[in-house]
């Protein structure tokens, strides 16, 4: 929200040794933080002022270019009183006209130095100038032009461009939407430095009446209050007033026509969105009520969009004239034409216009507000504010009649303990400063005994219950009072068993050239097309959120491959081709289809409410998810390299697991996302507990990844159960012995069994197994596959005598021929 200095001081008193630093200070301390302070003055020295064109001689160019010798009128800004003579390359103005000229001497932002100097034949004094030249907000190529009326000759020109008044833009948090307009700015202002305010809402408005323009709602939870006034007579070619134009421009809103302009001026004024209607294009009664099926409406944008039934809309006899909150039709917009104006002012329910403007991407100054909350008192005092300007400033007659269907909602009260602010912030804050700040905020406050109750004002929709109030008289006693008093370490205690282990997973995987990224846990229906999951597959089964940041990813991740897969693609697109990444987050399991009730905050959930919370909430275990592509190993001059598979994947894995000391079975399996020949289940103890291996091509192509990419998806809590607690090696000083031996199996028979049978019938002395080749070919046979492996035998306290070793192989090749079919090669 951006807010003129000179418009906040119009509402509140505040002291002449106020600087701006000190109330943006004072402010941001409030809650209203501090976002940017705009001072273009600043960056202009020397005369700036008005200037009266006396001559205007069109002067062609040989490089086809039409330049204007000028004589100016700028009084006695000159010292001489005599006109300037100034070339001007712009177009957009006449004999006559009111100019902004800058004289020699001056300097524009960038450092653009202003002198007297001889071009296109002629002495140019000056420039007149164009808003992007003196750092305003540009409109056009051409020059500015004033009002005729509104200076003279020689007139300082920083007032008139608003080049003298700072303005302040603030970050607004969600629940403060009444500070999203000046009226709030201020009074925070007021409270900031307890000055006085005037409420620009504060003035008589007139009864309703029968006379008024008629209106119908049909949905009263969707717009509760709606007004509407009349004027007539309005004359269609007044122009908006300078000052007017220069506040919503500093406001960061573009003029449009004086209708328009004084319906943004008021909301901006009073923080209540309302809506002029050309009056001759309406037909019947307004009406408020939800969208049918099939209804179209073109909006203001000039976009026709489909409505959907949960659309709160305003509509005629003729369809919709606009979406409630969000945006009018185009059919019912002021033209250069109207003359009569019904002006509509109304409080809409918060959650129906924010699903409507994510609905239709279509967000807007109104639903912005909206959407946050507006004060349901406005609507009355926001209507007739737009009439009186109308009728100021633009020559129009109000109508009599006042239509208001429908009433606000009582005023919310919270009670407290007089105490509770002193007993949660720590602070020495007595029960008269909580009662005076509660009423300086616009609290009625009654005490009894040791308690309170605070009726909330209007405008405040936030303040639901007693910590909210809290929060209200810590922030003007000031958080920087806040005593920091640090807790008392337990001793003894570091970190515990499963943290130690959740940080050896990120140095192992680290160790094994992953970097570690976090994602957003969102998904959407387009993420499990993506992966290409089966309708019926576990995983589609997710939480949908009430209000997602995303309305194409509203659930919550049952698995974390889609975060990874999109990181992965990212850094890809970004020339990062050489890319091995991990993350380890919760996934979250649905149980049932319970919703978990919504509790206050003033008390601890009885056990029963606990229970309920309970079963709602779904399982949320721990899971690790890796993805590489690219080269695992980099060519170069010591020759070539190689690129990352789905081995990579499961290698990592196995890494991990080696480190936590769990022993990790490998078998072949066919599961979405991965490619269906070579994707891998791992295991341990027989507990399924993740997959890895190449992702499927159709999956690839669907991230934007390089084809034969690899993932891999492990629960950890799972495997973190198995951890064993890591034991310092031992090493034999004495000879090992080597036995080779290759086995014949059917191919179809996965080589980890085989291993697993070796190293059971090899015994203890086996020191390692390891498969070192795969061959298949004529040799071996039809469907058969050769595997050799490497077994080495040591023994902690002697050197294995003569056999030893051989009768171990021996051992270890007739287990596997038993389980495996296996058959020693030659």
């Amino acid at each position: 929200m951006k807010a003129p200095v000179s418009w906040i001081k119009e509402y509140v008193d505040l002291p002449d040794a106020v600087s701006v630093d000190d109330l943006t200070h004072r402010l941001t301390a409030l809650g209203l933080k501090l976002e940017a302070l705009e001072a273009p003055g600043d960056a202009i020295t020397g005369p700036l002022v008005v200037g009266r064109v006396l001559t205007l001689e069109k002067e062609p160019q040989k490089n086809g270019k039409v330049i204007n010798w000028c004589t100016v009128d700028v009084g006695q800004a000159n010292g001489s009183g005599e006109p300037q003579g100034i070339i001007c390359g712009a177009h957009n103005f006449v004999v006559g006209d009111l100019v902004v000229v800058v004289l020699p001497g001056a300097v524009l932002p960038g450092g653009f130095a202003i002198s007297e100097r001889k071009t296109y034949g002629h002495l140019s004094a000056g420039m007149i100038c164009s808003r992007s030249e003196l750092g305003l907000p540009a409109d056009g190529d051409g020059i500015i032009v004033l009002h005729a009326d509104s200076a003279k000759p020689g007139d300082e020109a920083f007032p008139l461009l608003g080049l003298d008044d700072p303005v302040i833009e603030f970050e607004i948090n969600p629940d403060r939407a009444y500070a999203l307009s000046i009226r709030g700015i201020a009074r925070e202002a007021a409270l900031g430095f307890d000055a006085p305010f005037t409420d620009p809402a504060a003035r008589e408005i007139p009864e309703p009446g029968i006379d008024g323009y008629p209106v119908v709602v049909s949905d009263t939870e969707g717009c509760p209050v709606f007004v509407t006034r009349t004027v007539t007579g309005f004359d269609p070619a007044a122009t908006t007033p300078d000052w007017m134009a220069r506040r919503l421009e500093q406001c960061g809103m573009r003029p449009i026509s004086l209708g328009v302009d004084i319906s943004n001026y008021v909301m901006l004024e009073l923080g209540q969105p309302n809506h002029c209607y050309d009056a001759d294009k309406l037909a019947g009664p307004i009406q408020v009520r939800r969208a049918t099926a099939g209804e179209k409406l073109t909006t203001l944008d000039d976009v026709a969009r489909k409505l959907d039934p949960e659309d709160l809309l305003i509509a005629d006899d003729n369809g919709p004239i606009g979406i409630a909150g969000v945006m009018g039709g185009a059919s019912t917009e002021l033209s250069e034409t109207t003359t009569s104006i019904v002006v509509e002012a109304a409080h809409f329910e918060s959650t129906t216009i924010f699903r409507s403007q994510r609905r239709h991407k279509l967000g807007s100054e109104a639903s912005k507000r909206f959407e946050r909350g507006v004060d349901p008192e406005l609507p009355q005092y926001a209507a007739d504010r737009v009439v009186e300007l109308l009728v100021e400033l633009g020559g129009a007659t109000a109508g009599d009649g006042v239509t208001v269907v429908g009433f606000a909602p009582a005023r919310r009260t919270v009670a407290a303990a007089v105490d509770l602010p002193a007993r949660i912030t720590g602070m020495d804050i007595s029960a008269e400063t909580t009662v005076a700040h509660l009423e300086a905020v616009g609290c009625s406050v009654t005490v009894a005994g040791e308690n309170l109750t605070a009726t909330v004002p209007s405008w405040r929709p936030d303040m639901a219950d007693p910590f909210d109030l809290v929060e209200e008289v810590a922030r003007i006693v000031g958080y920087e009072n806040v005593p920091s008093v640090l807790p008392t370490a337990p001793a003894g205690r570091g970190l515990t068993e499963i943290q130690r282990l959740r940080r050896r997973v990120g140095r192992v995987l680290a160790g094994e050239g992953f970097s570690e990224v976090i994602s957003y846990p969102f998904v959407g229906d387009a993420d499990w097309d993506a992966l290409g999951l089966p309708e019926d597959d576990a995983r589609r089964k997710a939480l949908g959120i009430a209000n997602p940041l995303n309305a194409e990813q509203p659930q919550l991740a049952t698995t974390l491959l889609p975060g990874v897969l999109h990181t992965l693609a990212r850094n890809v697109g970004r020339g990062n081709a050489d890319a091995a990444i991990f993350e380890t987050a919760l996934v979250f399991l649905p149980s049932g289809d319970e919703a978990a009730p919504i509790l206050g905050t003033d008390r601890r959930p009885t056990d029963e409410e606990w229970a309920a919370i309970e079963k709602a909430v779904p399982a949320q275990p721990q899971h690790l998810a890796l993805a590489i592509t690219g080269e695992a190993e980099a060519a170069g001059w010591w020759g070539t390299g190689r690129a990352a598979g789905w081995s990579d994947a499961i290698a990592a894995v196995r890494s991990l697991a080696g480190a936590l000391g769990v022993p990790l079975d490998v078998a072949s399996a066919a599961i979405a996302p991965f490619h269906p020949g070579r994707c891998a289940a791992l295991s341990v103890g027989g507990v399924l507990i993740g997959h890895a291996g190449e992702l499927h091509p159709k999956v690839c192509k669907a991230f934007g990844l390089p084809a034969r990419s690899a993932a891999a998806e492990v629960n950890l809590d799972a495997l973190l159960q198995y951890a064993a607690t890591p034991v310092a090696p031992r090493f034999s000083s004495y000879p090992v012995a080597k036995e080779d031996v290759a086995l014949v199996v059917d191919a179809s028979v996965p080589s980890a069994d085989v291993e697993a049978a070796l190293r059971e019938g090899a015994g203890e002395l086996l020191e390692s197994i390891r498969l070192f080749d795969v061959f298949t070919g004529e040799q071996v046979g039809a469907g058969k596959k050769s595997l050799a492996f490497a077994l080495r035998f040591r023994a902690p306290d002697r050197t294995l005598k003569e056999g030893e070793s051989a009768a171990a192989r021996d051992a270890a090749v007739a287990l596997a021929a038993e389980r495996t079919g296996a058959v020693q090669r030659a």
